[in-house]
């Protein structure tokens, strides 16, 4: 079963990788506290747990209400004729149903809907934390209620904020995407890999394979080894550059490299100075137990595993090889809101700025919406019917998990811990569903079905 690295993926970056778990420190909190914020202890287990405070208003312009919005709890902002039969799909989902009878599809959820503009449904179903590590089952005075602005771990749609600094450098005309990477990034040398071109990381058409080998990334004895090792992959065999659509980490790791050498800025300060700081962005970053209160830490953040040999996972990034690189990848590792996650879809609505603050040029993101990999063929043995359709960065049109909302120009993305953004132009929408899918455990549900679901209600009633 399972999602965007499932077992088939899981299996090809490497068995063993439980284990190496063991020797390695989790993301920790060494990020420095934010503004006006002191550093406090971590919130990951059932013992730093305290009573959850109100969630506060949208605090992002852009954000309010259309007309008098009816509200279930704090936060929550349900206007539409649909947003209840949204709360009521996600709240299927938190029990067993007849495709998934073991388990529940997740422990909590939170939807934001917007609509031309206007927030049409903002809402919150289930608990942020419910197991404690091992897993065990909480009592229910030490779980913690899912909020609308609960903060999660939304793992690879960290791609799609690697992409925009990407594209902000071309906007600048200092990367070129037709360049060869080792134009950029000499070491990446060896069979094929002279033909791989910066575009081709975007695509997923590189010929590199589905990801690093964490257990061999793991052993190197610092980062600076660590990532020689993940430049130095080959290609996959048989695999030449542009002739195959397979999903995989390794082009966002290598921009990533591409984009500090470009800069001279760690990944994390790029997208606090290009991304979340021009766009008023406050709930979004790597390694939030560094710029977290203590109290946002007990009550906004969502856990993740609770199974693995790093203990519950809350605050502390679940992907294997962030986790390896020290909580910081062009692959996944940010951690953010449904508000703040829904600003990218409307900057991207509104062709690179939104609240007048210019991110991208319209060009750019015209080029980034547009198919690149026509004519080629897809790899997904999860998802067989996935389809190569993918701009700079982002998929199109996949019914996968936009139901009845691809086939209309819609794009977006997904992370493995069960989150997703979508953008459907002709409708004015942006959608992003934040669910909690791998607490405890990431393999006792696929998340595609409730993503289908939610897309469906509203392609049903917009």
């Amino acid at each position: 079963m399972l999602s965007d690295r499932r077992l088939g993926r899981r299996a090809a970056l490497g068995a063993g990788f439980a284990a190496s778990f063991a020797a390695l420190a989790g993301c920790g909190s060494s990020g420095e506290p934010a503004p006006g914020e002191s550093a406090a202890p971590s919130a990951s287990g059932a013992e730093d747990v305290i009573a959850a405070e109100p969630a506060a208003a949208d605090g992002v312009a852009g954000l309010s209400a259309s007309g008098s919005a009816s509200a279930s709890g704090p936060g929550q902002i349900l206007s539409a004729p649909y947003s209840g039969k949204l709360v009521d799909t996600l709240k299927r989902y938190l029990v067993p149903t007849s495709d998934n009878p073991k388990h529940p599809g997740y422990a909590g959820a939170v939807v934001l809907v917007n609509v031309a503009g206007k927030v049409t449904t903002h809402a919150a179903v289930g608990e942020a934390l419910h197991w404690g590590a091992g897993p065990v089952e909480l009592p229910a005075k030490s779980r913690v209620a899912m909020r609308p602005d609960s903060i999660f771990d939304v793992a690879s749609v960290t791609k799609v904020y690697t992409t925009i600094l990407a594209l902000q450098q071309v906007d600048r005309g200092k990367l070129d995407l037709s360049a060869p990477v080792a134009q950029y990034l000499p070491e990446f040398d060896g069979p094929g890999k002279a033909a791989v071109t910066v575009q081709m990381l975007l695509t997923h058409t590189s010929g590199l394979p589905v990801g690093p080998s964490i257990p061999e990334t793991s052993k190197k004895p610092d980062l600076a080894a660590k990532w020689a090792y993940i430049i130095s992959t080959p290609l996959a065999d048989g695999v030449a550059p542009n002739t195959l659509f397979r999903y995989t980490s390794l082009g966002l790791l290598l921009t990533q490299q591409i984009l500090e050498k470009l800069t001279g800025k760690p990944l994390d300060q790029q997208v606090k100075n290009e991304l979340t700081g021009p766009l008023g962005l406050r709930d979004t970053g790597f390694k939030p137990l560094g710029w977290l209160s203590a109290a946002d830490k007990a009550n906004r953040l969502v856990a993740t595993d609770a199974r693995s040999s790093r203990g519950l996972l809350r605050g502390t990034v679940h992907d294997d090889i962030c986790n390896v690189l020290g909580g910081v990848a062009g692959s996944a590792g940010i951690f953010t809101t449904a508000a703040d996650l829904s600003v990218l879809g409307l900057m991207l609505l509104g062709g690179g700025q939104y609240n007048g603050k210019r991110i991208l040029s319209e060009a750019t993101v015209r080029n980034m919406l547009t198919n690149k990999n026509a004519g080629l063929p897809a790899t997904d043995v999860d998802r067989p019917n996935r389809t190569s359709t993918h701009g700079i960065g982002l998929e199109l049109d996949q019914s996968w998990f936009m139901g009845k909302l691809a086939g209309s120009g819609a794009y977006g993305h997904t992370g493995f811990t069960g989150c997703e953004i979508v953008v459907e132009p002709r409708r004015k929408l942006v959608l992003v569903l934040l669910t909690n899918r791998a607490h405890p455990n990431w393999s006792w549900a696929n998340p595609d079905p409730t993503r289908v679901a939610v897309a469906n209600v509203l392609a049903d009633s917009i």
